[in-house]
């Protein structure tokens, strides 16, 4: 890979909707020149898939995440989920294993229920994500598009229109209401075993002060080094950057350490990224046979 490739994925990272020619024409080369590197990416491994991903929130879900000793995906799993539905797994090297489940209420007492049915793992970390403030007013018409961008997201607005029977205006309305919604995100999952010249690595922060204002400071020092747009979640803040080398991935963990308000920041290398949507279909699913048209999740 080179710089473009490397451009090309965090460009699609962060929208994966964002067209061949647009993408060409922020980095001044043709749609059809970003095209090919998509496919060689493809062909080669590094983009697993293209994906639609809804924070929990959006549908008044909580969230819990933790980190782990152990990298047995399957076992991992299979204790996570006696809990709530499984969100994301991230094994790291160094024989860490960052997840996270979706639960529906009483987020203290599956905390203290995990830490109990949590076997042959340490658990390093358990917390739960703040409640963003996230809201988005579904409609059937909504779910019914939501389900056709689970199965490909960067399909074109007439396609999603034959497959659903809709008009292209209305599928053109919902791909913008959900494209302003923060905790809506097109994006992919990617094989960061495969990507050869660079490293991508993630940097947990934890603040002891104004987010925002850490969050700013962070973009004027290392918005050069970001392969997503950070995450922000309670009194943390993830970020996800890339390197040449792990000299280089060092020295911005200290320079992060060193930012106004960085209580602790630890640096993880994911090995491989999986996202689980079972959740989302199962709400899906649940949600049509709502006799109302308009299904509305909000967030307090």
């Amino acid at each position: 890979m080179d710089s473009l490739d490397i451009k090309i994925l965090s460009r699609l990272l962060n929208n994966c909707r964002e067209s061949d020619r647009h993408i060409g024409k922020e980095l001044k080369i043709s749609g059809g020149a970003v095209r090919a590197r998509i496919q060689k990416m493809e062909k080669l491994g590094i983009i697993e898939k293209f994906s639609i991903k809804i924070e929990p929130p959006v549908l008044s879900y909580g969230v819990l995440y933790f980190v782990v000793t152990g990298q047995n995906m399957e076992e991992i799993l299979e204790q996570v989920s006696l809990i709530g539905e499984p969100f994301f797994v991230v094994p790291c090297v160094g024989g860490i294993t960052v997840c996270s489940i979706v639960v529906k209420d009483n987020l203290e007492k599956k905390i203290e229920l995990a830490k109990k049915i949590m076997r042959n793992v340490r658990v390093l970390s358990i917390f739960e994500a703040e409640n963003p403030g996230y809201s988005l007013n579904l409609t059937k018409t909504d779910l019914m598009i939501v389900e056709e961008l689970l199965v490909n997201p960067r399909q074109k607005i007439e396609s999603i229109a034959k497959s659903t029977n809709l008009s292209t205006k209305t599928v053109t309305r919902c791909l913008e209401k959900l494209q302003e919604n923060e905790g809506v995100q097109f994006t992919l999952v990617y094989d960061p075993t495969k990507i050869k010249g660079f490293i991508p690595y993630v940097i947990l922060t934890w603040i002891d002060g104004d987010l925002k204002e850490t969050l700013i400071e962070m973009d004027e020092k290392f918005i050069e080094s970001y392969m997503q747009t950070p995450f922000i979640s309670k009194n943390q803040i993830v970020l996800f950057l890339y390197s040449h080398d792990i000299f280089k991935m060092d020295e911005i963990t200290q320079k992060v350490r060193n930012v106004k308000n960085v209580k602790t920041a630890d640096l993880f290398i994911p090995k491989k990224i999986s996202f689980m949507q079972r959740w989302l279909e199962k709400t899906i699913e649940e949600s049509k046979k709502s006799p109302t048209l308009h299904l509305s999740y909000q967030t307090n």
